[in-house]
């Protein structure tokens, strides 16, 4: 007798090696392939006009004062003695809460004096700095730089993270995509495959939500997702629920306004279906979730959940001794998709098919969220010259293929892989604590979402800030926690973004959100 389930699962394995492989054939470098919006200025064939020394400049007598956030300080922090003793410079790393990061550096960089040199944040936020002035634009000093072999970081990474029209004025430092992880074990002895929609996301959930499934006798949850602890958290989040739903057309669609008007895509039947599922989702996770940071991760790693959506962090803590309960037991995969998509025309759900789905499989629409975009470095522009060349040299040196290849493969740094060798190498991984079969699975994952012509962009226009966390993420945890109901999240996250939209000004707006997605003005 036919089986169904193992034919879909052979397919779906033949699906994501072939996806996988592309990824990294496509990442070479083939001609007539790139990962660049169409008015990019940024050329692979553009050469530099000199040749770096490989020797490192000497800053003796220089003093960097660099802002970061608390949860991540450490990944940089174990580079600065090494770089110090190569370059003479001092290096100070200044930490603050997530919350507080970019409203610190936006009133020291705004000022007439700064205290902060430079600074480590999400590259969503490039837009407003640079628009304004703020930040050094290192073009050339990348382009001349042949210790950061700009080449092997993923074209993605490069037109996505680091660039502003046309112009690099950040250093990648992570590559960020949601994926969904599922416990392999608990799925293979159930008979059961991984999710691929969100409605087999909420049944497995539901399956396993209350069942022992690390051994220690206490009930365990269905679903991981770290929901409500700051409100940008919150909105990123909820964007891998909403976004398949929203875009089917391609990345150029775009999932946040009507490209034509700055309509916010809001008030419709995806959007309320998306709300549904996030309540849903809840109920089959821990409460604490939507109160301590970081909780769902580490719940995860325990061996406390069935599934979770996050960043690629889980896939190296889940190789610690010390800590995890779930070594070779965790699967990684596309954030789950739709059979279901947005008419924009009339704002209903309609069926998934090759006309409304182009990039559809089986029925189904995926459109994984690259949500932040992952951590640059960048450096002030108000900074003296000798300064900005010292803060450049320790954002390259911590890039640099010799240190960044190492630290994408450490657990708890918040750093994913961004360059191309760190996808086609598994040397560092297997170093790390990976499996081989694991190393392919968690790359894999990572692989399909980045090279999917349906990949959702984050908000890349000025106030983006304002519109995820001021709005969508506070109106998300006042609705998870049940303070509001359905309409009333979707009537104020419309309205709030209709009000940003036209304090700042709609039609520059939507020139930005239009450039953002590689469209014509």
């Amino acid at each position: 007798m036919f089986n169904w389930q193992n034919f879909r699962s052979l397919l779906q394995r033949v699906r994501y090696c072939l996806i996988f492989l592309a990824v990294l054939w496509l990442s070479l470098g083939v001609p007539g392939c790139s990962f660049s919006p169409r008015n990019s200025q940024i050329s692979s064939s553009s050469q530099p006009t000199k040749t770096a020394s490989s020797t490192p400049q000497r800053f003796d007598g220089i003093t960097i004062n660099f802002l970061s956030q608390t949860g991540n300080i450490t990944a940089f922090k174990h580079h600065i003695s090494e770089f110090e003793a190569q370059t003479g410079a001092k290096v100070n790393l200044i930490a603050v809460p997530y919350n507080n990061l970019y409203d610190t550096l936006w009133k020291d960089w705004s000022g007439s004096a700064s205290k902060y040199d430079g600074a480590f944040f999400v590259s969503q936020w490039m837009t407003d700095f640079a628009k304004t002035g703020y930040l050094e634009n290192l073009t050339q000093r990348v382009q001349t730089d042949t210790a950061l072999q700009w080449q092997d970081v993923a074209p993605f990474f490069q037109n996505f993270s680091a660039t502003y029209q046309g112009q690099i004025y950040a250093m990648p430092l992570d590559g960020d995509f949601h994926m969904a992880y599922f416990r392999k074990d608990l799925l293979e002895q159930a008979k059961l495959e991984p999710p691929n929609t969100w409605e087999e996301y909420l049944a497995l959930a539901k399956r396993f939500h209350g069942q022992d499934l690390n051994g220690d006798g206490q009930p365990d949850y269905g679903s991981c997702i770290d929901r409500t602890f700051d409100p940008m958290n919150a909105a990123w989040l909820f964007w891998s629920i909403v976004s398949p739903f929203l875009q089917s057309q391609g990345t150029a669609q775009g999932t946040f306004f009507d490209p034509d008007t700055m309509k916010p895509l809001v008030n419709n039947q995806a959007f309320a279906r998306a709300l549904e599922i996030s309540k849903q989702e809840r109920d089959y996770g821990s409460a604490q979730t939507t109160s301590l940071s970081n909780l769902a991760t580490q719940l995860f790693i325990r061996g406390r959940c069935a599934l979770a959506i996050s960043w690629g962090d889980i896939g190296t803590m889940a190789i610690n001794p010390a800590t995890s309960k779930v070594i070779d037991k965790v699967g990684a995969t596309i954030t789950p998709g739709t059979t279901q998509i947005l008419d924009r025309n009339t704002g209903k759900l309609v069926a998934c098919d090759k006309f409304t789905c182009p990039y559809g499989i089986q029925g189904v629409n995926h459109a994984p969220y690259a949500a932040s975009g992952g951590w640059v470095g960048i450096v002030n522009a108000k900074a003296k010259f000798k300064v900005k060349d010292a803060a450049y040299s320790f954002l390259s040196f911590i890039s640099q293929p010799a240190q960044s290849n190492i630290d994408v493969t450490i657990g708890g740094t918040g750093l994913n892989p961004y360059r191309i060798s760190q996808f086609k190498n598994q040397e560092a991984w297997i170093k790390a604590g990976m499996t081989s079969g694991a190393a392919n699975k968690y790359l894999g994952g990572i692989g399909v979402s980045l090279n999917s012509p349906n990949m959702v962009l984050d908000l890349r226009i000025p106030q983006n800030h304002r519109y995820q966390t001021d709005v969508l993420g506070s109106v998300m945890i006042d609705f998870l926690t049940d303070k509001i109901t359905r309409e009333e999240a979707i009537q104020r996250i419309e309205k709030g973004w209709e009000q940003i939209t036209n304090e700042v000004g709609r039609e520059s707006q939507r020139t930005a959100y239009r450039a953002s997605l590689g469209l014509n003005p």
